[in-house]
């Protein structure tokens, strides 16, 4: 299950098996004004994974802003979402919410990218 508007993405899981794996997980994310970056955007994860609490936020720079599934996938993984996990379910919100963020910081074609974050 999952739902996605604006700024939010809640995605569902309930284990299907003993053994398996259950999440609940909220994406807040907004436009924020780093004093180093400029203009950025955090994400705010929270909720629960294989019944345990869990809260974690990241912030993306506007020309790293593209990789905040890879990131948020990662944070996931650290709190107890398997790594072979097959989210492929979910690529219509993803999809949504990379639409969304992309709007949000107004990012253009040809936008430039700082040299040191390409390393």
């Amino acid at each position: 299950m999952a739902s996605f508007e604006p700024g939010h993405l809640h995605i569902h899981r309930e284990p299907l098996q003993p053994g398996d794996f259950g999440y609940d997980i909220k994406i807040d994310y907004q436009v924020v004004q780093d004093p180093k970056e400029g203009k950025s955007m955090q994400f705010d994860m929270h909720g629960q994974i294989n019944q345990k609490d869990f809260k974690e936020s990241f912030t993306l720079p506007k020309d790293k802003w593209f990789d905040f599934a890879r990131v948020a996938f990662k944070i996931a993984v650290d709190h107890g979402i398997p790594s072979t996990a097959n989210i492929l379910s979910m690529h219509k919100y993803y999809d949504l919410m990379f639409k969304d963020v992309r709007q949000q910081l107004d990012v253009q074609l040809g936008d430039p990218v700082k040299p040191e974050h390409l390393e």
